[in-house]
């Protein structure tokens, strides 16, 4: 005889049964603390600083408003990741130490990244490495301009309120380049192929510009022409802003005096010494190198004077700083031309001037923390 009974399904004879992974057992135990290793933590990541530059970024809009300045030419109906889903990608991917665009390809599935592009981890993948490359290529040389005012115009709308006067430090930096790039030249005193921009921070350290140039020095015409388009977008923030402009030689031309002159802004540059400029000083670097030989020789002897004079290229004469220096390697002299009427020539120079240097430090750590000199690509627009 047969009985036939039901079949039950397999999950109400086998109920489920969740196991936890155990501990890896046998480590010795440090300063009385055991030491305790599983391998159930799912995913994990270093990354965890991207939420807070998703917040920052999202405050400041950065990717919306550099997108604004693109004109997408894909098919609307076929676009997956927008033109500001791209830029913020890319700009946490720098932020998080991944410069390089190849990275893309294994970064748009990470959990953190995609958490930070406001997806979920079961969502669509973020942007592969052709798209951002496609994206890095699209802007032509009016774009950039765009481009570059915007990012003035968040420079200006980082300020809590309207400054009455504010510093702007502007200086070049050498960029090593080892490819064909467009626009790279061949720098004698580096004795490589690269870029030189230029690059403006403010005098509290704050980021305004910068502009990618062959690695050459600067002229004066050139010099002109940046600092115009770059008073022009602070100005048409801040009409009424006073601007106070440090830079070393390279951007003391007569061009650059007399716009500065013609433009309400003042300056404090650099002067290449000449015989002209040495004559003023020469007295002085004799009594100051007497009296360091008659000190101790355990400090250096510094002094100031100040006159009136002009190169020869020069519309009119102007307030020139000397600063002296004696020391066990014989007498240094610099020179600074400023348009300020007042402050003494010590105060101007150490207090004033010097100032600047904190500028390369910051330029340093623009190339070292967001790879602002990673310049690989062929096209120089891209760079």
């Amino acid at each position: 005889m047969w009985v036939l009974t039901p079949i039950l399904p397999i999950w109400s004879i086998m109920p489920a049964k969740v196991e936890t992974t155990p501990a890896l057992p046998g480590l010795s135990p440090v300063g009385g603390k055991p030491v305790i290793a599983r391998f159930d933590g799912g995913h994990l990541s270093s990354d965890g600083g991207l939420l807070v530059l998703r917040e920052i970024e999202q405050r400041l809009d950065v990717a919306g408003r550099l997108a604004a300045c693109l004109t997408d030419p894909r098919d609307p109906d076929r676009v997956v990741h927008g033109l500001d889903e791209i830029i913020r990608f890319r700009l946490l991917m720098i932020a998080a130490g991944y410069e390089d665009g190849n990275d893309a390809d294994r970064l748009r599935t990470d959990p953190m990244f995609k958490l930070a592009m406001a997806r979920l981890e079961g969502e669509t993948a973020l942007c592969s490495q052709p798209t951002i490359s496609r994206l890095e290529n699209l802007p032509d040389t009016r774009t950039l301009l765009r481009m570059g005012q915007t990012m003035v115009d968040l420079y200006c709308s980082s300020f809590r309120q309207v400054p009455r006067r504010i510093v702007l430090d502007v200086d070049d930096t050498f960029d090593a380049v080892h490819g064909a790039q467009q626009m790279r030249l061949f720098n004698a005193h580096h004795d490589e192929y690269g870029f030189q921009p230029i690059v403006v921070f403010d005098g509290e350290g704050r980021f305004v510009t910068a502009v990618l140039r062959p690695a050459k020095r600067p002229s004066g015409r050139e010099v002109r022409a940046f600092l115009r388009r770059l008073l022009r977008q602070i100005r048409a923030n801040w009409p009424r802003v006073e601007i106070l402009l440090r830079a070393d030689s390279h951007y003391c031309g007569p061009e650059v005096l007399s716009w500065c002159r013609a433009n309400r802004v003042d300056y404090l540059l650099g002067v290449a010494p000449t015989s002209t400029l040495r004559r003023h000083v020469e007295r002085l670097e004799a009594s100051t190198a007497m009296r360091f030989a008659a000190s101790d020789g355990s400090t250096k002897l510094r002094r100031f004077t100040e006159f009136y004079d002009g190169a020869a290229s020069w519309d009119r004469v102007e307030r020139i700083i000397a600063r002296v220096e004696a020391g066990p390697d014989g007498v240094d002299t610099r020179f600074i031309v400023t348009s300020l009427p007042s402050g003494s020539a010590r105060t101007l120079y150490e207090r004033r001037y010097c100032q600047r240097g904190q500028a390369e430090h910051h330029i340093k750590s623009w190339k070292r923390h967001l790879a602002a000199d990673r310049t690989s690509c062929i096209q120089a627009t891209a760079n």
